[in-house]
């Protein structure tokens, strides 16, 4: 018995070490991705201007954003400083009981994202803790007629993210591993109860038709013993 347990606790221990491992490798390829491509912008494009990659497809575009992605929010840095802070402690904070791959990328891809946003913002002018972050890529043909918002490898890992975090909350997927039932369980103490129950209702329902019986047996006999026929 001894024996089966242990085997059964190895992979439980494997997916303990090996998940939060892809969600950290996950978060450093987003955030090695995010400022090697900032630093590449800051060195080579001019300020304000746009390049052309693929026509209207893909145009690389410097600016600096100091709202949130997508330049919402413009003049808000310092707010937005204080909620990446909050978000990344609550990510590291749920690693202690993530056994899930698909909620590993999803966490992994907003931590990416998030961190690579906040060091704009901690070390980017104008300074700690409002620097701006810098944006770059821009494709008009998502936009469907609208103003085309400029974003980053950042913005894109947390989209995504979240996007993987509709379809994990769609499939029902637990964070701690498999899904959330569709029916919940009943009970042991209330599976008794409707037992117990059950059993309570049946005899009443003896009982009932016993005494229906009774009495119409009671008012034959006393019919006949008023009539006197036997």
């Amino acid at each position: 018995m001894d024996q089966e347990q242990t085997a059964a606790a190895v992979p439980s221990t494997r997916r303990r070490v090996l998940v939060p491992l892809l969600l950290f490798a996950i978060a450093l390829i987003i955030y090695a991705a995010d400022q090697l491509s900032k630093n590449w912008v800051e060195a080579n494009l001019p300020y304000g201007e746009t390049v052309d990659v693929f026509g209207e497809f893909l145009q690389w575009h410097f600016a600096r954003n100091p709202g949130a992605a997508f330049s919402m929010a413009t003049g808000q840095t310092w707010i937005f400083t204080i909620l990446a802070v909050v978000v990344v402690g609550v990510i590291l904070w749920q690693i202690r009981k993530l056994r899930s791959v698909p909620w590993a990328i999803f966490l992994g891809l907003l931590l990416g994202g998030v961190l690579g946003n906040l060091t704009d913002r901690l070390i980017r002018e104008p300074g700690f803790p409002q620097g701006h972050v810098v944006d770059f890529i821009l494709t008009p043909w998502m936009w469907l007629g609208f103003n085309p918002a400029i974003y980053n490898v950042a913005d894109i890992g947390i989209v995504v993210g979240m996007l993987l975090f509709i379809a994990v909350t769609l499939f029902g997927l637990r964070i701690e591993g498999g899904r959330h039932p569709r029916h919940p369980e009943i009970d042991e103490s209330d599976q008794s109860k409707l037992s117990a129950g059950t059993e309570e209702t049946e005899p009443s329902e003896a009982s009932e038709a016993s005494e229906e019986a009774t009495d119409d047996t009671g008012e034959t006999g006393d019919t006949r013993s008023t009539d006197g026929t036997p």
